[in-house]
Parts: C-alpha cells; structure tokens; sequence
C-alpha cells in the first residue's frame, strides 16, 4: 500500500503541473476498502485523507447553492448572499415550498450532498459531502429522491458503490453533466449545448469538446472552468454568484489571439470590442438535440394528450406546456458583466407585460458591454394578484400528487415566508439564457453579409443603433451624436 507521503507528492505535482494525468495515475482501488452500504461511509473514508478538499468544498456555491451576489446589478457589494437557496426562476421556479422546505427532497439529487431533505440541514457538516457525484468514474453511480445513493439500483445490482468510491478519479464531463445535462427536469431543457450528446460531440457540433478523431479539442470541463480550492470558475446568466469569469481570452490571446492571418483581421478586431466572440462563433444553438423554448406552468393539471416535437413531449401533466426548438437562432442583448434578476416578493407593476425573470445588463452606450447572443425563454408563472408578485409554489408531495394550485401556494407561503393572498393568476415571464457551448468551426461562424448590408440577423434598433452600423455608424459614432445634440 502506498503511504500518506507518496499520495500527498502524487496530488502535489498534479496541482503544480496541471495534468490531469498525474492524479488520475493514483490508484485508489488500493486505497478504499469498503464494502459500503452508504454514500456517508464513503465519505467517511475519503476524509481520512481529504479532510482540507472537504473543508474547502462546503465553502463553495456548489454546496451551499448560495453566494454574495457580485454578478447581480446593483448588489455587487452586498454581504447578502442570494442563489438556488432563495432565488426563484421560470424553469422549475423555487426550492423553497411546504413545512421545513420539503420540495429540497426533489432537488437534492443533483446537491454534492446527502440527505438535505429540510431546511434544517447541516451545511457545516463535512460528513454530509457528496464525493462521489462528481470524482466516480465506475459503479453506475446514481442518486435517489433525498439525495442519497441510490439503493435500489444497488439492491438491482445496477449500481456498485464500492467499485464507485474504488474509482474516484479527476472529474469527466460525465460526472458534471450528470446533473448539468438535466438541469430543469430533463436533458436539454435549460441550456443549450450542455446537455448529454457532449459525450459524443462531433467537431462540427463543438470545437472545444469534439472528440479527437473528429478533429475536436476533446476537453474537459476544467480546461474552461478552472478550479482552485474546489471553487469553480464561470458565471451562469442564472445566478448571482461566481468566484472567476471563463473568458475565450483566457486562451485565445497573445501568440494564439484568434484572426492573426484572417485578410479581415483588422476589421474583426474592432468588432471584438463590441461583440462577443460568441456571437459570431455560434450561429445556431440546439444543434445536436432540441431545447425548450417555452414552459407553460398555467396548463398543468390537465388531462391533455401530450405530442412529439423533436422526439420531445410537450405536455406533462405535472408541468404544464412546453415548446421545443431546434437549430435556433439566438437573440442577442448588451451585457456588461452584470445581470438583472427577479427578486423574491419584487412587485410586479404591469402585470400585462411579460415579467422579466433574468436579463444581462448593458447599452450601446456602456463601453464596457458587449453584444451577447443568448436564448429567450418564455412561459408563464403565478402571480398573487393582490401582492403582485410572483408566488412560490409547493409541487413536490403537494401539486405533483392533487394538482391543487391552491394547497401549493400555501405550501409555497409557508416555505418562503412570502403570504399568499388566496388569490392568483398567471402572467408571462421572459429569460435569457447565456450561449457559451456548442462553438461551431471557423468555416462555419458568422460572415459580414449575415448582419450587414441587408442581412437581418441582428435587430440593430433594438440594440440601440440607427441602423445597419456600417452605414449608420458604429457604437462610438452613435454616441458621439447624442452628446453632440
């Protein structure tokens, strides 16, 4: 057996070099015993070694689904600390719902952690970590409802618990997409091009994660975002929080700054300091598998027989109505580094127009912001219509069993704390959802005729422009003549 000292100076050079290959070279077969019956035991097992990870692991946002919320206008200074815990969004809205927050039970399968089934959970409690979910590489390892191991699947055979903490190893993109893949209930649903087929991914679907043989980069999820101390680089246009930004030029500057030998290099340049390299580069999302476009909550409960769109349903019962899409064209906002996002118990002043849930920041006149493409999700919510704002709703153990929109507003009350009236509607409500996977070869990004000179791809005047920026004039010559007015 290797001893503490040779372990320690195997994950020393792995964290000094960077290879993956260092850490994934030790063993731990030879290391973990079991047999296990539980994930706590593993856990218990992975301390004796790991007690520093643990302790800098419960300190990050992926476990306490929380954080000051520098990425939130406004709120950059704020102690506060806003997130999953006690932000709602137009997807699966809130885990906040029923007596001591019960619908957590739904939501933990995807927490790096066992058993936060209340409000009560100890989140200092490093014995409660989720190693597994994101360091097994064998086992099936899987999760049940509670967010415990999933015993069924070992009483089965299908899940090996102890072949799975034997082969805990540097995360793969399948250990983040098993439950980034799903966010929102199911595979593609939130995100586009985070979902499962990154597993597969040709080069022509994403240059970055493309397999090698396709000519791809095949890359992990860590090359973008970078960890240190567990804490996990990127800025989500969903949440408040985040430690450090993922920005293409983290790689492609210097000696590998993109357009050195493009013809139109100087040309492409001045637009990289009003586009985001996004926007060019993806041209279409949802190009591997279909993404929902739209969430209707206030058809749930109905007994609708539900069709295929892209080998997708669009209704369940306990959801409502959905509208999938393909192959889209994104639509494209100012973004500054900061978002807008819908607060709990924020009134809603105009309840006929769409009630904004999550939208970047930034103007044609902000130097600092950038044209982002992004995804526009719309559906609806409910509205308590003598507060008016949004309501929380209790649909694990309470919709999702009697399909009472009352029962789950009560629910939702006594779980938020925000009061519910007795009486509600449904409003729309808009998203944003950022664009960053799925980057398409070069050959295929956006060529100048598909914005310019009569190319309709970009809604200039929404975006605050005269007109076609080649003949009206960039951002800097819009602005000039406004002060000179």
């Amino acid at each position: 057996m290797k001893s503490i000292r040779s372990i320690f100076m195997t994950f020393t050079l792995f964290c000094m070099s960077g290879s993956l290959a260092a850490f994934a070279a030790t063993d731990h077969s030879t290391l973990v015993k079991g047999p296990f019956k539980t994930g706590e035991e593993v856990t218990k097992a992975c301390l004796k070694c790991h007690a520093k990870q643990a302790r800098d692991f419960i300190k990050t946002t992926h476990w306490t689904w929380k954080g000051t919320p520098n990425h939130l206008n406004g709120k950059q200074n704020s102690t506060e600390e806003y997130g999953k815990v006690n932000m709602l969004n137009a997807v699966c809205t809130s885990i906040e719902g029923g007596e001591d927050g019960v619908v957590h039970e739904q939501c933990s399968k995807c927490h790096a952690g066992y058993g936060w089934t209340n409000t009560k959970f100890d989140f200092s409690d490093q014995g409660k970590v989720d190693c597994l979910i994101c360091h097994a590489q064998k086992g099936n390892y899987a999760k049940a409802i509670g967010g415990n191991v999933d015993k069924k699947a070992m009483e089965k055979g299908s899940m090996n618990l102890d072949l799975a903490a034997q082969s805990v190893g540097v995360p793969t993109r399948n250990n983040c997409g098993s439950c980034h893949y799903y966010g929102g209930g199911a595979d593609s649903v939130k995100i586009p091009g985070i979902e499962s087929t990154l597993e597969k991914k040709d080069r022509k679907l994403d240059v970055h994660m493309g397999t090698k043989a396709s000519g791809g980069g095949d890359m992990a999820c860590q090359a973008c975002h970078t960890t240190k101390n567990h804490k996990i680089a990127g800025a989500s246009s969903m949440t408040a929080h985040y430690v450090e930004r993922v920005n293409c030029e983290n790689c492609h500057t210097g000696a590998k700054a993109p357009h050195q030998k493009s013809r139109n290099g100087a040309i492409i340049a001045k637009h990289a300091g009003v586009v985001a390299c996004q926007t060019c580069h993806i041209p279409f999302f949802a190009r591997s598998q279909a993404t929902k476009m739209e969430w209707y909550w206030s058809e749930a409960g109905k007994d609708i027989k539900s069709e295929e769109q892209f080998d997708k349903e669009t209704y369940v019962k306990k959801m409502g109505r959905f509208v999938w899409g393909m192959n889209e064209k994104p639509v494209y906002a100012w973004y500054n580094g900061t978002i807008d996002h819908y607060m709990k118990g924020q009134v809603i002043k105009d309840p006929s127009k769409p009630v904004v849930i999550t939208k970047p920041v930034g103007t044609i006149k902000d130097k600092t912001a950038k044209i982002y493409p992004y995804k526009l999700f719309i559906g609806d919510l409910p509205m308590d219509s003598t507060f008016k704002y949004l309501s929380i709703f209790q649909h694990y153990k309470s919709y999702w069993v009697d399909y009472n929109w009352e029962k789950a507003l009560l629910g939702g009350a006594e779980g938020s704390g925000l009061p519910y009236s007795g009486k509600y509607q449904f409003v729309k409500t808009a998203s944003y959802f950022s664009i960053s996977h799925e980057v398409a070869p070069k050959e295929e990004a956006l060529q100048c005729g598909e914005c310019h000179a009569g190319g309709t791809r970009m809604d200039w005047r929404a975006l605050g422009f005269k007109g076609d920026p080649m003949m009206a004039g960039g951002r800097l010559s819009q602005t000039a003549r406004k002060k000179t007015k």
